[in-house]
């Protein structure tokens, strides 16, 4: 996987427009100014539509990135890059990574 890594401002929303954050950013490195993000970073997710049971078995609360850079990493963990995939619990739905920086990418 190959692409712009992820910091702590980029835009990243549930599959119901609910806004996602990570909690645990990464300092050791940033980008444009921004502390990165790596692959074991929590994310919680706010405002989310996907209605209660017995609607549906929403709203996203929480949401864990499965996949990350192959070749860079910080403190031996592996940094988010754009089209890395997550998944949002309770739902199983993914995040959407909206927008993000543009100058550095990784493998």
């Amino acid at each position: 996987m190959a692409g712009f890594l992820i910091h702590v401002g980029a835009s990243v929303l549930c599959s119901h427009a609910g806004h996602a954050q990570a909690t645990v950013p990464n300092p050791r490195v940033t980008v444009s100014g921004q502390p990165s993000v790596s692959l074991s970073s929590p994310w919680v997710v706010a405002g989310c539509a996907l209605p209660p049971p017995p609607a549906a078995n929403g709203p996203c609360v929480t949401a864990q990135f499965v996949s990350g850079s192959m070749r860079v990493t910080s403190n031996g963990q592996p940094l988010l890059c754009i089209d890395s995939q997550a998944v949002c619990v309770p739902t199983g739905t993914p995040l959407l990574i909206v927008a993000s920086q543009m100058r550095v990418t990784a493998m």
